[in-house]
């Protein structure tokens, strides 16, 4: 009997010493998770506040403005990369984060943002840049529809054509048929970005620490499942580009006067 409880008792104390090995390790990966959403959420934030900065930009240059405020005026849908890199020769690898917001088709209002990154591609220039601002402008159901997927090809799933810019844009603007126009800005001057073969995918790890659950880019565009307060500021400045046609609640506005992290 002596021997049994024995027994027993070790077989107690290896269960008690896993047990307790398995709740520090939990302890242990919450503590590291936490850090890693605070860290992702500040970028999330950083870059939505960066893509209000980038459209101002795009809205204030006298070549790419006009266009864009009639392009966007019936747009169903915008995609803001304030930041593309890529190296110094006419192609070469590029890649950046950005953001997407769609406008409901009833309503009249915009939703988002959701998060992708602009990468794994061949973008030409015109002239040489090491970073550019991009601006995806979706004109049709089906390049929101291809936006929306886990990987987009431009050129292949969608559409795209570089949106016109000075003089005469009127009558290019009218006589556009694809379903992505682009416009590309390197350090506040125009350069002709063409994204034709640039892969866009989601980012959900921003889409997450953002919205504060993991969401996809459907539920938060066109579900609209989630809002978060912070994006006032940027919905609001993709409403005044479309003319001022979209709503945005009062709270969002207010909160996005609310002071935000340093950019990086």
């Amino acid at each position: 009997m002596r021997h049994a409880l024995g027994y027993t008792w070790t077989r107690v104390r290896r269960i008690t010493i896993s047990a307790l090995a398995m709740l520090l390790f939990l302890i242990g990966s919450l503590i590291e998770v936490k850090p890693v959403l605070a860290d992702e959420a500040q970028d999330a934030h950083q870059l939505v506040e960066k893509a209000r900065l980038t459209l101002d930009g795009f809205q204030a240059d006298p070549r790419l403005g006009p266009s864009l405020r009639a392009l966007v005026g019936k747009a169903k849908g915008v995609m803001i990369f304030p930041q593309v890199l890529r190296g110094a020769f006419l192609f070469g690898g590029a890649g950046g984060r950005g953001v997407f917001l769609t406008r409901n088709r009833e309503s009249k209002t915009w939703a988002g943002p959701a998060f992708y990154v602009l990468g794994e591609a061949s973008l030409g220039l015109q002239v040489g840049a090491d970073a550019s601002e991009v601006a995806l402008v979706a004109l049709t159901d089906r390049g929101v529809t291809a936006l929306l997927t886990d990987s987009a090809k431009l050129g292949v799933n969608a559409s795209v054509a570089a949106g016109p810019v000075g003089a005469g844009w009127e009558a290019a603007t009218a006589n556009l048929s694809a379903d992505l126009v682009s416009y590309s800005r390197h350090q506040g001057a125009y350069v002709g970005v063409s994204v034709e073969g640039a892969g866009v995918f989601p980012q959900p790890k921003l889409d997450q620490a953002y919205y504060g659950r993991p969401v996809t880019p459907s539920q938060i565009l066109i579900q609209r499942e989630v809002s978060n307060p912070h994006a006032g500021g940027l919905l609001a400045a993709v409403a005044r580009l479309a003319g001022g046609s979209a709503s945005i609640p009062r709270a969002q506005v207010l909160s996005s006067l609310l002071p935000t992290p340093a950019l990086r």
